[in-house]
């Protein structure tokens, strides 16, 4: 079991879901963008770094068939996997670390909240970029929500990595079209603010074989 994963089983294990500085009840900031795109019902969803977030139960809500949640806990998909009880069953569950993901298929939707800002050295950015090239679809889209350059520099005893909307814009550019960032300041359950940087872009139009 590698670091990461250790670190992340003992923060599901031992606190609980109001301790997080992460949870929101409602994800409105994601909503907005997935209606911004108009995805249809069937557009194929993947949460990175989801655990036991509610945008999954959200987007059940809200009518969507195709979900898949992936997170490096599986404690965290227990968690989730409970709170939902039978609707769980309607939502694809995947325990990996992300820099070690090998889509099986493409996405119409990649959402990451939170997630990639762990992802500190040079050679973790670059599996996450070669993930999501193989991950999204033509046309399909990716929102990314990190802190920003005005957020904090750690989050649950690790350190992250800030970014603005020219520094994440600039990652994603070969391969993706920047379309739109937005601040957003969320408060903790403590009423802590932090803030944070959402950025969304659409997948380049892979060659036709």
């Amino acid at each position: 079991m590698n670091n990461h994963k250790t670190h992340w089983e003992n923060i599901y294990e031992t606190k609980a879901e109001s301790d997080f500085s992460w949870f929101q009840p409602y994800p409105q900031t994601s909503v907005d963008f997935i209606n911004l795109f108009k995805l249809p019902k069937t557009a194929s969803i993947i949460d990175i770094g989801g655990g036991d977030s509610h945008l999954a139960d959200t987007l059940l809500e809200l009518g969507y068939t195709d979900i898949t949640v992936l997170d490096i806990s599986a404690k965290s998909i227990e968690r989730a996997k409970a709170r939902l009880g039978q609707k769980a069953t309607a939502i694809t569950w995947m325990e990996r670390d992300i820099v070690d993901f090998e889509p099986q298929r493409r996405y119409n939707f990649w959402h990451d909240r939170a997630a990639f800002h762990f992802l500190t050295t040079e050679i973790q950015v670059i599996k996450y970029l070669s993930v999501v090239g193989a991950a999204i679809q033509s046309d399909g889209y990716l929102v990314l929500g990190t802190f920003s350059d005005k957020g904090p520099a750690k989050c649950s005893g690790l350190e992250i990595k800030q970014y603005t909307e020219a520094s994440m814009s600039a990652l994603f550019e070969r391969d993706f079209k920047h379309i739109k960032c937005v601040d957003e300041i969320h408060v903790t359950p403590r009423n802590i603010q932090q803030n944070f940087v959402f950025c969304s872009f659409q997948r380049k139009r892979l060659p036709i074989l």
